[in-house]
């Protein structure tokens, strides 16, 4: 399950070299329990054991659910973003966190981990989130980037989507092993 809307205050346009700054907060947020989608309610409500990354939006979003995390690990933390370190221009910083998110999957990684290291980090996500199956239903709460190269590597493990539920903020998807 992905987090829902972070709360960051808004801090208009600026540089890419106050980008890094930006990352920070944005990492400390938390999200805005309104708007959770009933099929989100529902997944959470169907879990046995629920995992989530250790960041401040993550730990929120399964509090707004009514829950509490099994656990909580940095293996499921959001791939983190890079930065330059440019006086201008200025731009809102979501276009820059777009173009830094786009510049890291061809390799740009100044200030974060590469792609290939993600990667690695996402196939160890899997493996822990195969092996919390066997205590029932697992309810993962994380992040939009890392979910989809963790869902990538539990595909591998030979589990498939059943349903995808999407909305702005919150999304769900389920899986299950392929018989």
């Amino acid at each position: 399950m992905r987090h829902g809307k972070p709360v960051l205050s808004q801090v208009g346009w600026l540089a890419p070299a106050e980008m890094e700054r930006w990352i920070e907060h944005y990492n400390f947020s938390e999200v805005e329990a309104d708007g959770i989608p009933l099929n989100s309610l529902k997944v959470a409500n169907s879990a046995s054991f629920i995992v989530t990354s250790t960041a401040s939006r993550a730990l929120s979003s399964v509090q707004a659910l009514g829950h509490t995390a099994s656990v909580a690990d940095a293996v499921f933390c959001e791939a983190q973003l890079p930065f330059a370190l440019w006086r201008f221009p200025r731009l809102p910083p979501f276009v820059w966190a777009a173009f830094f998110r786009l510049l890291w999957f061809f390799g740009y990684s100044r200030g974060a981990d590469s792609i290939q290291v993600t990667k690695t980090r996402a196939k160890a996500a899997a493996q822990q989130l195969s092996s919390f199956a066997a205590k029932g239903h697992v309810l993962l709460v994380g992040h939009g980037i890392m979910n989809r190269l963790i869902a990538k590597e539990l595909i591998a493990l030979g589990w498939a989507a059943r349903t995808n539920h999407e909305s702005k903020y919150w999304s769900a998807s389920v899986y299950g092993l392929q018989t």
